[in-house]
């Protein structure tokens, strides 16, 4: 519980049930076979019990690497000569009373470290910035519930001002059907199936904000109801943070909301340039696409298709350009 998802790709909800279902079966097996099937413990653990919610597969190695460090059988070999973890402390004690297993408990320390849970000791780094997020996220939020003083501007017009401000600067969305006409779906041409995906993923986020920012506007000033997302958008206006309403179909980023809105118009100005020049730009702005993957996909498929190669074995490979000062006036021609 104090270290959460750390080390896992995907948090996982795992349950008491899990290691009940792992116990039943460890003593059905040891009960009806001479030899412990080690290898069907681990794998009904890290594949069925455990694993069977687990989908990443990078996740899938790791829970498996976890149980192979507990059910092995070095550590009913070895006994309480076997240790967890690197500084031995952790053990299955030889213990026959409740007494003896208490004492053994008594003796580990109050605030584990994170070897007992197999993670690196900067684990606690880690912990201790999401505790100190999360206090001053707490604090932040308190100041969004608080009103204006004498003569200053209350939160409701702050939270106007700041609508509004935003409504007059939003991008307009990309003309999808303009789109559609400057690049149309060619085998020999991925990037007209990068851009045309690009515009429709900011458009959709565009149409969000343009909604959410309208609605908003006329909920606080009472022309009709004011909903909890639309609630909740006021109070990360308030304290310049990205609405989560934004974020989920927004690009990844921990930008406060005034820079992660310049990011999405200088984004939305990138893209608008592409549509005009109506074919693939000779220099990209790869941070500001929102899917860098199908980018790298589309660029290795005009590779392949062009020079008749597998795209399985192409690769990417740089150059420092450090002469190049100014890349829009002096970069004319792709690579």
């Amino acid at each position: 519980r104090k270290f959460g998802p750390i080390g896992w790709n995907i948090p996982y909800g795992f349950t008491p049930e899990d290691l009940s279902v792992c116990q039943q079966q460890l003593m059905e097996f040891v009960n009806k076979y001479d030899e412990v099937p080690y290898k069907v413990l681990n794998f009904l653990g890290a594949n069925i019990n455990y694993g069977g919610r687990v989908t990443d597969d990078k996740d899938k190695l790791l829970i498996s690497t976890i149980l192979q460090t507990y059910i092995c059988s070095e550590a009913v070999q070895k006994r309480s000569e076997y240790k967890y973890s690197a500084s031995r402390l952790y053990f299955a004690p030889e213990a026959e009373t409740i007494s003896d297993f208490v004492e053994y408990i008594r003796g580990l320390p109050l605030y584990p470290m994170p070897e007992a849970f197999g993670l690196h000791d900067n684990c606690n780094i880690t912990c201790a910035q999401d505790e100190g997020l999360k206090l001053l996220s707490g604090m932040q939020s308190m100041v969004s519930s608080g009103g204006g003083g004498d003569g200053g501007k209350s939160a409701d017009d702050v939270m106007d001002e700041t609508a509004a401000s935003l409504q007059e600067r939003l991008p307009h969305a990309f003309q999808l059907d303009v789109c559609e006409a400057k690049f149309p779906t060619l085998y020999e041409e991925s990037m007209n199936t990068v851009v045309k995906q690009e515009c429709l993923r900011y458009n959709k986020l565009l149409w969000e904000m343009e909604s959410t920012l309208k609605d908003f506007r006329k909920a606080i000033k009472g022309l009709i109801v004011m909903t909890a997302d639309l609630e909740q958008l006021g109070k990360s206006l308030f304290v310049n943070e990205v609405p989560e309403l934004w974020s989920k179909k927004g690009p990844l980023s921990l930008k406060p909301l005034s820079n992660w809105f310049l990011d999405i118009i200088a984004r939305c100005q990138f893209f608008q340039g592409w549509v005009e020049l109506g074919k693939t730009p000779p220099a990209h702005w790869i941070s500001g696409i929102f899917f860098p993957q199908a980018f790298f996909t589309g660029a290795m498929q005009n590779f392949a298709r062009k020079y008749g190669e597998e795209i399985d074995l192409l690769s990417f490979s740089q150059v420092v350009l450090s002469e190049v000062n100014d890349p829009k006036r002096e970069l004319t021609l792709p690579p």
